[in-house]
This record gives structure tokens, C-alpha cells and sequence, in this order.
């Protein structure tokens, strides 16, 4: 028990170093300070300590945290457990424009076995999602292969996190890759970043494919609803003409009320006049319960005074008292 208490109290005072730190990170004895507390064995105090350095661009601690993370790397379920330390490090390296791939690759690959209630658990997802990222930004030539591999990593934070990384080279090569995993099938939260992926590298050519995953099943099953409304919702970032069609036919298709609610909502981050004028119009002369959908959607747009007052206009010529409350 007394030493616990010891090392719970040693990472109080390792901590409580980095308060003044916050104020003004950039200053020679914030420099001394997070230096020093990089050395520290505490992985709680080190994953603070990068995060602070990552976001103040701290560029002259790159080999402290680099150092950090090798000594974190070694027995890393004892040193580093959760791999918290390691994953903000390599955020903060990320942040810093590291450019040794060495760290990025050796922690894209990292899987970090941990026990926990009932078995086994990897950690390291976040990690491997960062590195994702580091080697992109480094345009490390061989990336889209790693990329690849973390696609079809067992977590689905690593996939999701493969899948942004995709959409972040800003090229088409890894457009055959988002349209595998998405063709293949995953969670929604997953098949979302793919889309998204898909209609920022290929808008045009993409528009087919995740047309389809609207209508892919019957919105049986709370997954089946998810996948409607991850491809509702990417086609509405989009802000592509085209995509209002699409979303205007299969919101009139669909019967499904959380989907009508979500293919309105999407349709109003079109952020375009058709889009617009047709949610007023629901506003004005649609069926109650879609002219209240209409309305929260078009509460995207409360702070645009000017258009809000046409929402506004359009509950009043309706005349419905049951919607006055929507006003305020």
C-alpha cells in the first residue's frame, strides 16, 4: 500500500509540473519542464506532456519525444498501458511534420494485447490510426500498402481511421480501396468514413455507389437504418448538385421515420437554394410530423437571420399553433 500511495503521489508532483506549462509552453522553463517530464516513467505524465508540445509546435523536443516513445515501445503493456503515451506522442510528431517513417511504420504495425474483463483487448488502435496519418502526411511512397493492411485491421477504429487517412492523400489511387471495404460490408460507422472517403477523392464516380447503399435493404434492422443514414448524410456533406435528386427521390421512397428525419437533415447541409425552398415547402404545406422534421433540419441555419425568418414565414402561413414553438 505505501508504495502505492508513493507512486500515486510521484505522479502528482510529475503532473503538477505541466501547470504552469499550460500558460505559456513556448518559454525556456516550460522547454526545461516538458523535457523533463518526457524522461519521467509515468506514461499518464508523458501522453500530457506530447499533447502540450504537439499543440504549442514545440519542434526542438521532436528527438525527446522520439527517445519516449522507443523507451515506451520496450515491455509496452508494463510502461505504456492503454499505449496512451505512445499515441499522443505519435499525434504530437504528427502535428510537428515528423519525417522518419521509421516511428510511423513501427507504430502503424503496434498491437498491444491487454487483459481486461473476460479476455484480451488491443489497445493500440488509436496508435496505429495516427501513424496512419503521419505516413500520409510524409507522403511516405509505400503508404497506400499500409493503408491497405489497416483497412482490414480486426478494430474498427484503425478501419475508420485507415479510411480517413485515404480520403487524406488527396488522390485516386485509394479510391479502389474504400470501394472494396464498402462493397465487402462493415459497421456503419465505418462504411460512413468510406463514403466520405469516396465522395471527396471521386465525388462524380462515387455517386453511384453510395446511391446504392441507400437502397441496399429494407431498413429492417437498426444496422440496415444506420447504413441508410451514413450514406444520406455523406451525399449531404457533399454539397454536390446531384445529390439532391438523389436524396429527394429516396426521401419520398422511404418509410422509415428516423430516415425521413435523417434524409431531410441531410438534404439541408446541401446548403444550396433547390434543397432550401424544398424544406420550406414541407414546412408550409407537408404533413405535420415532416414539416417538424423540416424544421429542425433547417435549424442548421437559426444564426443566418434572413433565412431563418423565411422558416419563420413558412410556420406562419401554415398556421398550425402546434408549431409555433419551433419559432423560438
Amino acid at each position: 500500500m505505501a508504495k502505492s500511495q508513493a507512486k500515486s503521489r510521484k505522479l502528482e508532483e510529475t503532473l503538477a509540473l505541466l501547470t504552469p506549462v499550460r500558460t505559456d509552453p513556448t518559454s525556456e522553463e516550460a522547454i526545461v519542464t516538458l523535457h523533463q517530464v518526457l524522461n519521467s516513467k509515468s506514461a499518464i505524465a508523458v501522453s500530457q506532456a506530447a499533447k502540450i508540445i504537439g499543440e504549442a509546435e514545440l519542434y526542438s523536443l521532436i528527438p525527446a519525444l522520439v527517445a519516449a516513445f522507443d523507451r515506451f515501445s520496450i515491455n509496452p503493456t508494463e510502461t505504456d498501458p492503454s499505449c496512451q503515451a505512445k499515441f499522443r506522442i505519435a499525434e504530437a510528431l504528427y502535428r510537428l511534420s515528423y519525417s522518419d517513417e521509421a516511428l510511423f511504420l513501427q507504430g502503424i504495425r503496434h498491437v498491444q494485447m491487454e487483459s481486461v474483463w473476460g479476455g484480451k483487448q488491443d489497445t493500440a488502435a488509436n496508435l496505429r490510426g495516427v501513424c496512419a496519418l503521419g505516413l500520409v502526411k510524409m507522403n511516405y511512397p509505400h503508404v497506400l500498402s499500409e493503408l491497405a493492411d489497416l483497412l482490414a485491421d480486426p478494430q474498427p477504429e484503425a478501419r475508420i481511421a485507415a479510411a480517413r487517412a485515404i480520403a487524406y492523400t488527396a488522390t485516386d489511387q485509394g479510391v479502389p480501396l474504400l470501394r472494396l471495404r464498402v462493397q465487402i460490408g462493415d459497421q456503419p460507422s465505418v462504411i460512413s468514413e468510406c463514403l466520405v472517403g469516396l465522395l471527396t477523392l471521386a465525388p462524380e464516380r462515387s455517386l453511384s455507389l453510395v446511391t446504392r447503399q441507400l437502397y441496399a435493404r429494407k431498413a429492417s434492422s437498426l444496422e440496415d437504418t444506420e447504413l441508410a443514414e451514413v450514406a444520406a448524410l455523406a451525399l449531404g456533406e457533399t454539397r454536390l448538385p446531384d445529390a439532391f435528386a438523389i436524396l429527394k427521390t429516396w426521401w419520398h421512397q422511404v418509410k422509415n421515420s428516423e430516415l425521413r428525419q435523417t434524409g431531410l437533415m441531410a438534404i439541408a447541409m446541401l446548403r444550396q437554394d433547390d434543397p432550401l425552398n424544398f424544406l420550406l415547402s414541407i414546412v408550409t404545406t407537408g404533413r405535420l410530423q415532416d414539416a417538424r422534421d423540416a424544421i429542425a433540419a433547417l435549424s442548421l441555419y437559426r444564426q443566418d437571420q434572413k433565412l431563418w425568418q423565411r422558416v419563420c414565414q413558412a410556420i406562419e402561413q401554415r398556421g398550425d399553433a402546434s408549431l409555433s414553438i419551433e419559432k423560438g
